[in-house]
This record gives C-alpha cells, sequence and structure tokens, in this order.
C-alpha cells in the first residue's frame, strides 16, 4: 500500500471483500499492518452445487484465512441479485448474437453496487477489495488509476464503478506486484499462499461452455460460409461463436484451400449463419467502432465533442490502443483508431486511458 493509503485507512473500519483467494488474503494482510479495523464480507452469488462451481470450497477458505488473521467473517447471499443483474444480462447478451464481459457488470452492479450497501450496514468507513487497481481523488472526484502489477492490472473490468464509490474504496494490492503478494501470503503461513487463481466466470467454472449455455438457450445449429458464400460446414450455434476465434471451427485438412488456420470473421443473425475467413482477411479487421452505454468516471473528460485523443483497450490485457473518441448522441461514442483493430468483438467493452488514469468505457455496439 502507499503511504497515503496507509494513512486513509488507519483506525477506521475497513470492510474488505474476502472471496477465499490468495489476493484478497493478502490484502487483509495489508490493511492489518496499516492499522485499519479488518472486517471481511464474503458473499455468495451463485448456489447451483453441481460440482463445478467452487464457491463452497471458497467460503471455507475465507473462513480459515480470517481465523488466521483474527478477523471477523459476515457472509453475505446476493444470487438473486446476481442473477437478476448480471446473469440475465449474460443471457440477453448472447441471445442477440454478441459476446458480454459479465466481470464488468458484476464489479459495478454487485461488488460496487449491493455489497458496498451492506458494508455501510456493517459500519464499514471505507471497502476494499483484492484488485490489481488503485484509486485516488482527483478534483475532488474518486478516480481509477492503473495497477503497477502490469500484467494483472484490473482496472478494464472496474471502469463502470462510479466515482462516488471509487472514492470509498482503497485496493491493498495496487502498489504490489503478483509475486510479492505470493510471498507475503507464504510468509504470514497463509493456507492459501499456492491457491490457483480464479479465471473465467464463477458460475461456468471449468464446465464445458457449450454444454453450460444450451441449458438456458437452445442450441441453433446453421451453416458456415465464406464471405463469398462458399460453404464450409455446419455451426453449432451462433452464440457459441466470437469474432476473430479460431479454434472449435472443425475445418482443416481441405485439399481445396491452404493451410493458413481459418476464423470466425462475421455472424449474418436473420439466416443464421456463420461467416469464416481463412488467413488474416480483411473482415478480422476494424478501424472504429461504435459504443453504447458509455460511463465516465466521475466528469466526462473535456474535448470529447471535438473528438477526445486517448487510449483504449478493446480486451483485457491488450496494450494501449492509441484512438480518437468522439461523443455521440445518447451515451454512444465513436472511437477511431490510429491502426487498425483485430477481432473486435460486438459486447465487449472498450475501456479509455489517459496514460494510467482509467476514463470510463462503453459497450461495442458497431464495427466498422
Amino acid at each position: 500500500m502507499s503511504r497515503s493509503e496507509v494513512s486513509h485507512v488507519a483506525n477506521k473500519r475497513v470492510i474488505l471483500g474476502l472471496s477465499g483467494g490468495v489476493d484478497s488474503a493478502v490484502a487483509a494482510i495489508l490493511l492489518q499492518r496499516a492499522g485499519a479495523d479488518v472486517q471481511a464480507l464474503h458473499m455468495t452469488n451463485w448456489e447451483d452445487d453441481d460440482g463445478y462451481c467452487t464457491a463452497a470450497d471458497d467460503l471455507q477458505d475465507a473462513r480459515n484465512v480470517c481465523e488466521q488473521l483474527g478477523i471477523p467473517l459476515h457472509n453475505a447471499n446476493f444470487s438473486k441479485q446476481y442473477r437478476d443483474q448480471v446473469f440475465e444480462y449474460f443471457l440477453a447478451e448472447y441471445r442477440a448474437g454478441r459476446t458480454p464481459n459479465p466481470d464488468v457488470l458484476c464489479n459495478r452492479d454487485i461488488k460496487f453496487g449491493v455489497f458496498r450497501d451492506y458494508a455501510k450496514r456493517l459500519g464499514g468507513d471505507l471497502l476494499a477489495t483484492g484488485h490489481y487497481a488503485r484509486s485516488e481523488t482527483v478534483d475532488g472526484h474518486g478516480a481509477l488509476f492503473k495497477g503497477a502489477d502490469r500484467g494483472k492490472d484490473q482496472s478494464y473490468f472496474l471502469h463502470a464503478v462510479n466515482a462516488e464509490a471509487l472514492s470509498e474504496t482503497v485496493f491493498p494490492l495496487g502498489d504490489t506486484q503478483k509475486s510479492e503478494v505470493r510471498r507475503i501470503a507464504r510468509d504470514s503461513g497463509l493456507t492459501v499462499h499456492d491457491k490457483k487463481d480464479s479465471t473465467g466466470i464463477c458460475f461456468i467454472g471449468e464446465r464445458p461452455f457449450r454444454k453450460f449455455l444450451s441449458t438456458y438457450l437452445p442450441a441453433n445449429p446453421g451453416p458456415m460460409r465464406t464471405p463469398r458464400g462458399e460453404d464450409m460446414g455446419r455451426h453449432q450455434g451462433l452464440m457459441y461463436y466470437t469474432l476473430g476465434q479460431r479454434q472449435g471451427l472443425g475445418i482443416g485438412g481441405r485439399n481445396d484451400h491452404g493451410e493458413e488456420p481459418w476464423y470466425v470473421v462475421g455472424k449474418d443473425l436473420d439466416d443464421n449463419v456463420l461467416v469464416v475467413a481463412q488467413g488474416e482477411h480483411e473482415m478480422l479487421f476494424s478501424d472504429w467502432l461504435i459504443g453504447t452505454d458509455t460511463s465516465w468516471i466521475g466528469v466526462a473528460p473535456d474535448g470529447l465533442a471535438a473528438g477526445l485523443r486517448c487510449t483504449a483497450k478493446i480486451r483485457y490485457r491488450q496494450a494501449d490502443q492509441n484512438c480518437v473518441v468522439t461523443a455521440l448522441e445518447d451515451s454512444r461514442v465513436k472511437v477511431r483508431f490510429d491502426e487498425r483493430q483485430k477481432a473486435v468483438a460486438p459486447g465487449q467493452f472498450v475501456v479509455f486511458y489517459d496514460q494510467n488514469r482509467c476514463l470510463g468505457g462503453s459497450v461495442i455496439h458497431e464495427i466498422g
């Protein structure tokens, strides 16, 4: 933690979101070292016990961490809110042939929404999580910055959290490298010091994605065709594919084509056609995109009417891309990139940055 964060949390009650993983466990240690009155809050977002979701094991790990560190543990069930505000959105986006990112909504509506409200009822002065990001107050507003560990920076997933919530939040791991987190956990004797990082979405876990999705949305197989209309086989359902996808197409070894890989380059929802092309096809690349439901952290930046020069990411862990963002009507923006972008997927988020500061983001709606 930075010196300013240490002074910020000293002698204050901090409600820490404790997942049961190593990151939030070490966040608890750092908060204790800074003199905070730490209480842990573990949330349950998914209740289906089918052997894939690790919610029960995570709760037990959270209990063990709290016992080792001597901090109280609260447990709250937000599964109804999660289904209503995140999971239904997830299904609606796939139904529309898009590729959603529910982690962004989970942060905005659950962790920094109903979770934050619950933390206040516990008497919390501040909220803390194990995210690799940094929060500061700039010109009287909460602001979000990239974490010091650029390989773990999670500001992309936090871009829709509002400034008020950020002003009441501390990220203890913001200035810490992941390797240091593991070392602190090991030296402190935490049982989770070598626990594998969670990947993907909790409600899917390690289960086959297509099998999971088909239990909620009926599969609708159809033809796979090239942009010129050449028949290349059958797809299992447009919802199972995303633009730029290479694996799982079942195309290969055809004598009438070369050995270059095949990619998904489009979806024809009206005729239920998956459009595929070989190699670095022009349909894989976009010069611009239209974003909807744009959210800015605090006050919208100056210069949007004429075009704001900044950087953006169209996916997590992508290097920052130079672009110009122009405001349109109805919370829409047009983003024009200096260099063509590969595999821009509608439904995902484009997130904007001014150097290390995250400005906000938008849902990718249209590409061209």
